[in-house]
Formats: C-alpha cells, sequence, structure tokens
C-alpha cells in the first residue's frame, strides 16, 4: 500500500498540477478577466487597438485563463421571473389552418353551400355553412386535415378536433396538441430569451424553464432589472402587409380579416391593414444597425430565399402601392413601392436613435418571442450587496480553514500537516474544477466549499484513528500505516458515496442555487478522496522512505 510507481507517482502530482494550474486565475480575477474580454472583442471586430492589446497582454497566454464565473448573488445583476402568455400561439395556431379549411370546403360547395368564417372566441376556428344538411360531410372532409400529434402522451391523437354547433363547423386544437404546443412555446420563448441575452455580450446568464409557463432569467453583472427587460425586449415580431386605407380616427370599422393598427411615428395615425401578413420574421436572415439616406438610424435586414421571392413578387406586382412594416402591433414604416425590389434586402426606418436600432437589430436577429411575456418578479441586485456576499463567504471560508488546519495539527501532529497540506491541494483542485466546466459560483456554492473543507479531513481522521489502532497492536510503523489505509477505505468510500448520491439528486431535483450547492458538494466529495487516498498517503510514503522511522506517532 505505501509502494508507488513512478507512473502512479507522475499521475498523482500530474492531476495536483492541473487542478492548481486551473484554479491559480482566480487569484488574478480582474486582470484575468480583462485580457480575457480583449482578447473576445479583437477576435470578435478583428482590431487591434494599443488599449484591447493592453488590456490582452495582462495574463500570458501559455497559462490557463479560464475562470470560476461569479453567479448573480456575489456579482450583482438582475433577476426576472417571466411567464408566457401560450394562449396567443392557440390563436395564431387555429388562424393558420384557415386557407387549408377554406379551401377543403370549397371543394364541396355543392354539399355544404356557400362557407363563411365566424369571429370567435378564444383559440376555436368557427365556419358557418349555409346548408346544415351537409354539416356531415363538412366534419369528414375536415377532419383529414387533421395530423397526428408525435408525442408519447398524445399517442393516437391528432392536433385539432372537429365539432358542430347548430350551422357552425368549430373545430379546436386537442388536449394532446395544446400540451405539445404549450412545450414547444416554452422551448423556443427560452431559446431566443438566451440568444437575445448572449448577444449582449453578458456573462453566464441563467435562463431556464421553470414550471409549466414561467421562464427564470438571472444575468449576472447587469446593471438593473429594467436594462435585462429592454434587453429581452418585446416580442419583437415584424410582420410586412398590404396596406387597405389610412385614417385619423382609432375607432374607424374594419372587416373580420382586416386590422387596424396605430403609426408609431404619428400619433392619431391609423392604418387600416390586410390581417394577413405577406411577410413574416420567419423568412429574416439576417438584421444589422445602419444609417438611411438621410444619415437617420435604421436597420438594414436581409430575407432568406422564400422570403426574397415573395417579397419581390409582391413589390413587382404592386407598384405605387403603400407597404407597412409593423412590429409587435405597431406600423413603424410605411413606404410607397416605387419599384420591383430584388434580392431580399431592404430598411427599416423609423423615429429609432443609435441604441434602438442597435437593440431592435438584436431582437431580429435572434427570433420572434412566439408569445408575450409578463413579468411576475423583478429584482435589481447591486454589485456592493454582491461584494459582501463575496467577503462573507470568504472569512466563512478563512475561518474554516484555519479551524481544520489547527485541528488537524494538534490532534495528529506531522500526520496533521500532511492532511492540511492535502486540504490545500483539495480545495485548488475544487476551484480548478469549477474553472475548466465553466462553472459558475453562487453563494450557496460557497457553502458547498465552506462545508467541503470540514468534510475533507474525514477520510484523514478515520485513517488515522485506524492506524493508532494498529500501532496499539505492536505492529510496526509501516504495516500499521498499510493496515490503516486498508481497513479504512471501505468506509471512506460508504460514507462519501451516500453524499455524492445526495448532491446528484439535489442537482437533478433542484434548480438554481440548489444545484450551484450540489456541484460544489459533488466536486468536493471527489478531491476530498482523492487527496485523502492517494495525496496524504503518497506524502506519507515519501516520508517513510527517506526517514525509515522505527516508531511513528500519530
Amino acid at each position: 500500500m505505501l509502494q508507488f510507481s513512478l507512473t502512479k507517482k507522475i499521475l498523482i502530482w500530474g492531476v495536483c498540477a492541473f487542478g492548481i494550474a486551473f484554479a491559480t486565475p482566480n487569484l488574478f480575477y480582474s486582470r484575468v478577466e480583462q485580457s480575457n474580454d480583449a482578447k473576445a472583442a479583437i477576435a470578435k471586430t478583428g482590431v487591434e487597438t494599443p488599449e484591447l492589446l493592453a488590456a490582452a497582454g495582462q495574463w500570458p497566454v501559455f497559462l490557463p485563463s479560464t475562470l470560476v464565473h461569479l453567479g448573480l448573488d456575489l456579482r450583482g445583476g438582475a433577476h426576472l421571473l417571466a411567464e408566457v402568455h401560450v394562449e396567443e400561439v392557440y390563436v395564431e395556431r387555429m388562424d393558420g389552418y384557415w386557407p387549408e379549411v377554406r379551401d377543403k370546403l370549397r371543394e364541396l360547395r355543392d354539399t355544404v353551400g356557400t362557407i363563411r368564417r365566424q369571429d370567435a372566441v378564444g383559440a376555436e376556428l368557427r365556419v358557418r355553412i349555409s346548408n346544415p344538411e351537409g354539416m356531415t360531410a363538412a366534419i369528414e372532409a375536415v377532419r383529414e386535415l387533421a395530423s397526428p400529434v408525435i408525442t408519447l402522451s398524445g399517442a393516437g391523437s391528432t392536433d385539432f378536433v372537429v365539432s358542430s354547433e347548430g350551422a357552425d363547423l368549430v373545430i379546436t386544437l386537442s388536449e394532446a396538441e395544446m400540451v405539445a404546443t404549450d412545450n414547444r412555446t416554452m422551448e423556443q420563448s427560452v431559446e431566443i430569451v438566451r440568444r437575445r441575452v448572449d448577444e449582449a455580450g453578458t456573462r453566464e446568464p441563467t435562463i431556464q424553464r421553470h414550471g409549466d409557463r414561467r421562464i427564470l432569467i438571472q444575468v449576472p453583472g447587469i446593471g438593473s432589472a429594467d436594462e435585462l427587460k429592454s434587453l429581452i425586449g418585446k416580442t419583437a415580431k415584424l410582420t410586412f402587409h398590404p396596406v387597405i386605407s389610412r385614417t385619423g380616427d382609432a375607432k374607424t370599422p374594419v372587416l373580420s380579416r382586416q386590422i387596424l393598427l396605430p403609426d408609431q411615428d404619428q400619433q392619431g395615425v391609423y392604418f387600416v391593414l390586410d390581417k394577413t401578413p405577406t411577410i413574416t420574421g420567419d423568412h429574416l436572415v439576417d438584421a444589422q444597425p445602419a444609417f438611411d439616406q438621410n444619415n437617420r438610424p435604421a436597420v438594414s435586414f436581409r430575407l432568406n430565399t422564400t422570403g426574397a421571392r415573395i417579397f419581390g413578387e409582391y413589390t413587382a406586382n404592386n407598384i405605387g402601392k403603400p407597404f407597412a412594416i409593423v412590429l409587435d402591433g405597431e406600423v413603424i414604416s410605411a413606404p410607397t413601392i416605387q419599384s420591383h425590389i430584388p434580392g431580399g434586402s431592404g430598411i427599416i426606418t423609423g423615429a429609432f436613435d443609435v441604441e434602438e436600432t442597435t437593440k431592435l437589430a438584436i431582437q431580429l436577429r435572434a427570433g420572434a418571442l412566439p408569445a408575450g411575456l409578463t413579468y411576475l418578479e423583478e429584482r435589481t441586485i447591486g454589485p456592493e450587496l454582491g461584494q459582501d456576499s463575496i467577503e462573507a463567504g470568504r472569512i466563512a471560508s478563512v475561518v474554516a480553514f484555519i479551524a481544520v488546519l489547527s485541528f488537524m495539527f494538534m490532534s495528529y501532529g506531522l500526520f496533521g500537516v500532511f492532511a492540511n497540506i492535502a486540504l490545500m491541494i483539495n480545495v485548488g483542485l475544487i476551484f480548478g474544477l469549477l474553472s475548466a466546466i465553466g462553472a459558475t459560483l453562487t453563494l450557496p456554492g460557497i457553502a458547498g466549499i465552506v462545508l467541503t473543507i470540514g468534510m475533507a479531513v474525514d477520510a484523514n481522521v478515520l485513517v488515522f484513528e485506524r492506524i493508532r489502532e494498529e500501532l496499539k497492536s505492536a505492529k510496526g510503523p509501516a504495516r500499521a500505516i498499510e493496515l490503516g489505509y486498508e481497513r479504512a477505505f471501505s468506509a471512506i468510500v460508504d460514507a462519501n458515496i451516500t453524499t455524492l448520491i445526495a448532491a446528484v439528486i439535489l442537482f437533478v431535483m433542484g434548480s438554481g442555487p440548489v444545484r450551484g450547492f450540489a456541484v460544489t458538494l459533488g466536486l468536493g466529495v471527489v478531491t476530498s478522496v482523492f487527496t485523502a487516498i492517494w495525496v496524504t498517503r503518497l506524502m506519507i510514503s515519501i516520508w517513510m522512505a527517506r526517514r525509515r522511522p522505527k516508531t511513528i506517532v500519530v
């Protein structure tokens, strides 16, 4: 047990060196962070200014530069809890079925008579037929348009259900499709929020689904909750509509397939538009802040192949007619088509400043949120509070560290010193692993590290107490140490496996700070076992080989 091959020694010390090397940048946090930011800016823009080069040179390129990211409670930042209006998606889905249903029923005109879409409340499509005797045939025909729901829970179900109420044919989403739509909407919303936050270059945001219809958004380092909401923006749903007329009356009556929207630039001006858009944000490929021919801030955009074809055909067929660009329910521009616009590129002008065009471009590039958001909870955590948390965690860690070091030295003498050295290496390994995997450290995570410091010497205590017992049996030092490690091994493994299981359960079942605690606790268990069983024993082995003591005191 005390004999180590050269390969094992190199492997053990190599692991320790790896952990300490990756932990070292955290001792120079600000310098390394500034260097990383400067290198990222140079890589992104390709511009090497003297200031950026100086900042990038603050940390040597041959050393690891990964850091343990600080969480919201340590760095300060903004916290939002948003609810997604999934009902809006239901309504859009039903509206999207109308063209297919209309065409299908027109094929049965001799049976069902004339058809007319009726105004409906909520997520349903209601169509009135003039010949109620043909209702059965109409229902069967529309059911042919239904698609199966591809989910485990919705096996055998279709995406919509068809029924009748008098002379009205009623189409509603099935329960299985509503569940599937909820999941798709939430996944899309989380991903788009993540893109918008990432586009702004924020560090290590926490963006995750919280319950059935809510999203938890935590972004360290941002100024306020209002700034975060502005960054996320609204739905950023961009559509292009044919203009039917322009009016100054907000109560102008419109037909069922028309909408009345206000002009963003001119108060009291409204546009009557065709409800069905010609182009949507789904056709958008890119959007960038720019300036128009009058040097005013604007947003340039580019459409995909399909969008470019549709846009080109529409502009070619409607020269001289106005065309409304609508963003989140407001007409931001309604230019008159002067000529055919091929290529699918254009520019959006409006009452923007440079900052607004930058945010709008970010939102359009990230894609439109499928539904609106309502913020149920918002908090701003100042950097001062975060710094106070760091100081409190540092004090707790130092106090725990000193207390454990003192206890081990007073209890076990030289062997306690070996355990203390292994404990220092253990803490370095924890931070090295956290840095290597890009983990985020939170206040509960610091609690996990403090707990690990207390638990780290537990394995050494078991071994040393067992060695004491073997020494009482008049065994020699080498044999007593070997038996001490052999007979304490099973107890060490059992104790740490149960703790590791608890950490895994906390990570899988918990969220946010709980997972941060679980990560540091789990990594601490692994590194503690490694340092107690291998590092401490290797140091004792080296000491025994050099000193060859006849007796030892543990």
